[in-house]
């Protein structure tokens, strides 16, 4: 692949290595999304190695295994450990006191964990405190992303773009040369001269994204480096939207070719629409959407409704 030189076709974007998330703190329980902890997960909680080794889950311990784990961990040390974690990743970016700040996290962990909200299966672990109290432990990491992710999206004041301080701004012109044994298929609206097919729908998305009246330019983001960073189960990764468009109106889209819909798969979407949020509000790049398309002929559609708003 190479760059069209003198192209018009150049796509640029913010390089955000991270979104600062300035809060205040309010959590209806009524609005928070459930939580499911089930004993046949694989249990992945390295501090309890020493008691559950060998056994695959929850399910299958033993009374010996269950009370050696509760003794280690009432449920008051559980709620501190979830909400300390929380706290932690809350304070740096809160204004107000940082003591009122951990009281209140504290209490929105006891009322979430004892609210219908969290569900645990089988069924028969909810009312044996026991099994309920280890199936908490066990589930440590994933209580804390969840509860902190609802507060992410709930309490969010303002939202501040960090830039890569060795390069803010990145585009299309930064590309290096580089080849493939893959199919490839013209690119006339791209800085880039060609676009590389991985799968079947590469082809005819090129093809709609070159004839279609609304799209300026547009790039396919591969080799170019642009990222989003998000979180999932308790574990961070980074994701590559497949499609960077411009549109006549001048709006920059920002395309996820996706052919299922995985709670990661949520996530990814959940801290794309976060980055847009963000570089909107900061207000020094244009105008940005994203957009998911779960088979090909969603891309017109979706270029039509952004192209219209």
């Amino acid at each position: 692949m190479r760059l069209r030189q003198g192209h018009t076709c150049r796509r640029g974007w913010p390089n955000i290595i991270r979104i600062d998330h300035f809060y205040r703190l309010k959590l209806e329980l009524n609005g928070v999304k459930p939580l499911v902890l089930n004993a046949t997960d694989k249990i992945e909680n390295a501090e309890m190695a020493a008691v559950v080794a060998g056994k695959p889950n929850l399910a299958v311990l033993t009374e010996i295994d269950l009370q050696a784990l509760a003794e280690r961990f009432r449920f008051q040390k559980i709620v501190f450990e979830v909400a300390r974690d929380i706290y932690d990743q809350m304070q740096p970016r809160w204004h107000g006191n940082k003591q009122n700040l951990l009281a209140q996290v504290i209490r929105l962990v006891e009322k979430f964990i004892s609210s219908p909200n969290l569900e645990i299966n089988p069924p028969l672990f909810y009312p044996d405190e026991m099994k309920r109290r280890v199936m908490l432990t066990l589930n440590m990491g994933r209580i804390v992303q969840h509860i902190f992710g609802e507060i992410r999206q709930s309490n969010t004041e303002t939202l501040e773009p960090v830039f890569d301080s060795n390069k803010p701004i990145r585009s299309t012109a930064d590309m290096l040369p580089w080849f493939t044994g893959r199919p490839v298929v013209a690119a006339n609206k791209s800085h880039i001269n060609l676009s590389v097919a991985h799968s079947t729908w590469e082809a005819p998305a090129a093809y709609e994204l070159d004839y279609n009246k609304s799209v300026a330019a547009w790039a396919k983001n591969d080799h170019l480096g642009f990222e989003i960073a998000y979180i999932f189960s308790g574990v961070f990764h980074k994701f590559h939207p497949d499609l960077l468009i411009r549109l006549t109106n001048t709006t920059n889209l920002i395309v996820e070719m996706k052919g299922e819909n995985t709670p990661k798969d949520e996530r990814k979407r959940e801290y794309l629409d976060e980055w847009v949020r963000a570089v909107n509000e900061h207000g020094g790049f244009g105008k940005w959407q994203a957009a998911v398309c779960l088979k090909p002929e969603d891309l017109s559609m979706r270029v039509h409704e952004a192209a219209n708003q």
